[in-house]
């Protein structure tokens, strides 16, 4: 249960960070947590984290970053990705809606910073949805649920995140201009290649 919980928290601040600007207490909440500081090595480092206020971090450097890398300079859709013509699915065929749907998940297209459901950031709150549904069905015991929720885990990595994020954080992580962009693509890519890894060899056993 503890790894799956892990599973849950880190998807759920991966799809924060990459879905949207943060805001103050988010800053703070990533600031003041060993534990989560420990994802981000290079920002735990960085000189500004503890010395401007947390208002001019956001403002100066970390909020224009997710601008330069979200919406300036770099796209975060699958559907850019995997179109032929790179052109932005923003309708009902988008590859993702059928899958959402599925599983009763809702785009809240007001809070994200985004103009299709198969942003980044939304691909990986998806994946939290499906881990956290997949925790509450290990607290009551029904393994069956269990089991087909690492399956659509397992097949959503696979058909969508793996085919393109890649291409996507290696980006990111090439243009970033703060450590926490910089270390939060590296984090992604590293942690969707390995879940997808513990995922197969759970569905094996």
């Amino acid at each position: 249960m503890q790894q799956l919980q892990s599973r849950v928290n880190i998807y759920a601040l991966l799809s924060r960070v990459l879905l949207q600007e943060l805001d103050i207490d988010t800053l703070k909440m990533i600031k003041n947590d060993e534990i989560m500081l420990d994802f981000f090595p290079t920002l735990k480092e960085w000189e500004p984290l503890t010395t401007l206020p947390e208002q001019k971090l956001l403002e100066e450097y970390l909020n224009p970053d997710f601008v330069n890398l979200s919406v300036l300079h770099l796209i975060p859709y699958e559907t850019f990705y995997t179109r032929d013509d790179q052109m932005i699915e923003t309708g009902g065929a988008n590859p993702v809606t059928d899958i959402y749907s599925a599983y009763d998940f809702m785009v809240d297209y007001e809070a994200a910073r985004t103009l299709s459901s198969d942003h980044i950031g939304v691909e990986l709150e998806f994946m939290h949805h499906l881990t956290n549904a997949e925790f509450e069905a290990q607290k009551n015991g029904d393994m069956i649920a269990v089991k087909d929720f690492k399956t659509a885990q397992h097949e959503f990595l696979n058909k969508h995140l793996l085919n393109w994020a890649p291409l996507y954080l290696i980006n990111m992580k090439y243009e970033s201009r703060t450590p926490l962009y910089y270390d939060g693509a590296e984090m992604a890519l590293e942690f969707i290649l390995s879940d997808n890894e513990y995922l197969t060899k759970e569905l094996s056993l």
